[in-house]
């Protein structure tokens, strides 16, 4: 079976809350900075437009589903 490089875990990624880390593809990686960069973004918009108005909390919630769907084991270690 041949791997492509996006297959390969070589991007490492930690719990923001207990340390615990897990080793992620590219493409995996990718989505979980995604999915805290749209948070932080969707937060401070929602600041001056009201709570959950960003737009971004979709996107947030694409990713978070996507992560479930692909690395159920990652997502919770790192995300749930």
């Amino acid at each position: 079976m041949n791997k492509t490089n996006t297959d390969e875990r070589t991007e490492e990624r930690k719990n923001r809350f207990n340390g615990e880390s897990v080793m992620l593809t590219k493409e995996e990686a990718n989505k979980h900075d995604a999915i805290f960069i749209n948070e932080l973004a969707a937060t401070i918009e929602d600041k001056t437009a009201g709570y959950g108005s960003s737009k971004l909390w979709n996107k947030v919630r694409k990713d978070l589903n996507w992560f479930r769907q692909h690395n159920a084991k990652a997502y919770m270690v790192l995300l749930d």
